[in-house]
């Protein structure tokens, strides 16, 4: 029998329906382990960082970040995000372990994947205040045109509605993160190995704990733009560097990293409900105090809000 955990949800990316908290990875996850109980009075809360409702919870409190965010302990007992933290209360859950990973797994044919490359480049993306992003894209374009499918200087005459698939017919695809922190790896690289196309990587300047380096080109490695776009030339006009790439798998030995391996995050979980605490931080003076000015911040933007409306 599973062990029961009275839980909620609050200011993810979805909805705050019980549907949605239902379709959330994290809980998809834990009912593997554990009997959910979804309900308003939780001992468990889980939050992420798209607003302030957590402050009217005041039970143990697990911060879950899929963004370059850091917890703050006078809010939370717990944190789940991108750091490499040696804080016990922390567990580095990078938001790429939510993705599927089986088919990066199996066996390639290496050759069937060479033979759809008829396209340079690919830059597909939503978010315009990136600028080291849009810096290399100019650079490379000097080279040859890249192909813009999102909203970002699309040249495409329309948006691309499944990436990876549009991602088949490329040779590379420029993965820029949004910012540049140690062990922030978002999805950008996963996406490109289903895509089965080469990235170009920027970000997270220690991603070879993540991925296979001999998988993907990384900006890191190299002083300045200029230099990694003169590599990428390279690259591309050798038939055999290119392949080397191509072939080789996202992780290193085709084994996952340690990140992805659910049985870890359930433990972790596990520990976590197990864990009887003398006092949630939300109960204590420096959570309500901190709760206090998270409330003020969330107030002034109610306000302006109405003022706007």
């Amino acid at each position: 029998m599973k062990p029961k955990v009275r839980i909620n949800f609050s200011d993810f990316w979805h909805p705050d329906t019980l549907e949605a908290k239902r379709s959330n990875p994290i809980y998809q996850l834990l009912s593997e382990r554990f009997e959910l109980e979804i309900c308003e009075r939780p001992d468990f809360l889980i939050y992420s960082c798209f607003g302030l409702n957590f402050l009217d919870h005041k039970c143990v409190r697990i911060f879950y970040t899929g963004e370059n965010k850091r917890p703050n302990y006078s809010l939370c007992d717990w944190a789940f995000g991108y750091d490499h933290s040696d804080d016990p209360r922390y567990f580095r859950w990078p938001y790429y372990a939510l993705y599927n990973i089986a088919p990066l797994l199996e066996p390639r044919d290496v050759e069937a994947v060479l033979r759809k490359k008829t396209r340079f480049c690919a830059f597909v993306y939503s978010n315009e205040r990136a600028r080291e992003r849009l810096r290399f894209l100019d650079k490379l374009s000097r080279y040859k045109p890249v192909d813009c499918g999102g909203k970002v200087r699309n040249n495409l005459g329309y948006r691309v509605a499944d990436k990876v698939a549009f991602l088949q017919a490329y040779k590379f695809n420029i993965a820029f993160e949004n910012e540049c922190y140690p062990g922030y790896t978002s999805e950008k690289l996963l996406e490109s190995f289903h895509g089965n196309t080469v990235p170009i990587y920027w970000g997270n300047p220690l991603v070879n704990k993540d991925f296979n380096s001999a998988a993907f080109i990384n900006s890191h490695d190299y002083r300045n733009l200029n230099q990694l776009v003169e590599y990428v030339v390279e690259v591309d006009r050798s038939e055999d560097l290119y392949r080397r790439y191509a072939s080789a798998p996202a992780f290193v030995g085709g084994r996952p990293n340690e990140y992805i391996d659910k049985a870890r995050v359930l433990d972790r979980f596990e520990r976590i409900f197990t864990t009887s605490l003398l006092q949630p931080v939300a109960q204590t003076p420096r959570g309500r105090l901190a709760g206090l000015v998270r409330e003020l911040k969330r107030y002034r933007q109610q306000s302006r809000q109405r003022s706007v409306t």
